[in-house]
């Protein structure tokens, strides 16, 4: 009984303590506008307004190197050869997303040290502003698409531009990149495509010979597709196949 009587007075003194400090605290606990206006007002909420900005396109960064780098084709191409030889899950994702990925970054290789010498590495110098910085990191990646995009892409997303009340673009303006982004996107999809027609056709030729002995030899409870794998395999396997087909993609772009 002492003990609960203590831990009451204990408790009824760490109460009042608090009540009696409460509006003490709140005169000294600064706010937040109080604490924009001691650090600079205009220039601590610009900072602020940046950080949110560096934080959004870090959570959006794996779409923008969809969207503006040579990924597209790689993981488009390699995908069609994992359904050609008729593997479901060999090679596995992780396999065919990191060799695109490490493709990527040796064809794009000239144009990332272009984005860092021009742009990034100025900037953490304070040699110039974010908004100049900007536009030198953007330049390697809009010459990159151009060199890539089909012109007929490009001229049917500037018409689209202009038919919903856009401006259209001078001779000697600079493209937008909401014009050739997406150009460059549907291009890319293209190519990857063609790539994949030639890569599973041969496999399919290989299909229906198998699929015509089968038929022919009366074994019509037998699958083709399982007498096919290993001859598709030890097809891709003779022709050297992976570096033919990594040795192509990449040229694809030079």
């Amino acid at each position: 009984m002492r003990k609960r009587t203590r831990l009451a007075i204990l408790s009824a003194g760490l109460g009042a303590a608090f009540a009696l400090s409460a509006p003490a605290f709140a005169q000294q606990a600064p706010s937040l506008t109080d604490l924009i206006q001691q650090s600079g007002g205009a220039a601590a909420s610009g900072r602020i307004v940046q950080m949110v900005a560096l934080l959004t396109v870090l959570s959006v960064a794996p779409g923008l190197l969809i969207m503006v780098t040579s990924f597209t084709r790689f993981v488009i191409a390699l995908s069609f050869l994992r359904s050609g030889l008729g593997l479901q899950s060999t090679p596995a994702n992780l396999v065919l997303i990191s060799l695109s990925l490490f493709m990527t970054f040796y064809v794009m290789g000239p144009t990332f040290d272009r984005a860092w010498q021009q742009g990034i590495k100025p900037l953490t110098e304070n040699q110039i502003t974010e908004e100049e910085a900007l536009t030198r990191i953007s330049d390697p990646f809009r010459d990159f698409m151009l060199a890539q995009v089909r012109p007929k892409d490009l001229k049917t997303f500037a018409d689209l531009a202009v038919a919903n009340g856009q401006p259209a673009p001078a001779k000697d303006e600079k493209i937008e990149m909401r014009i050739l982004i997406p150009a460059f996107m549907i291009s890319e999809l293209r190519r990857g495509f063609e790539i994949g027609f030639l890569i599973v056709l041969p496999f399919l030729v290989i299909d229906m010979i198998v699929a015509t002995l089968v038929m022919s030899m009366g074994m019509m409870m037998m699958p083709p597709a399982v007498i096919s794998l290993p001859f598709k395999i030890l097809f891709f396997v003779l022709i050297d196949g992976w570096n033919l087909l990594v040795g192509g993609l990449v040229r694809s772009f030079f």
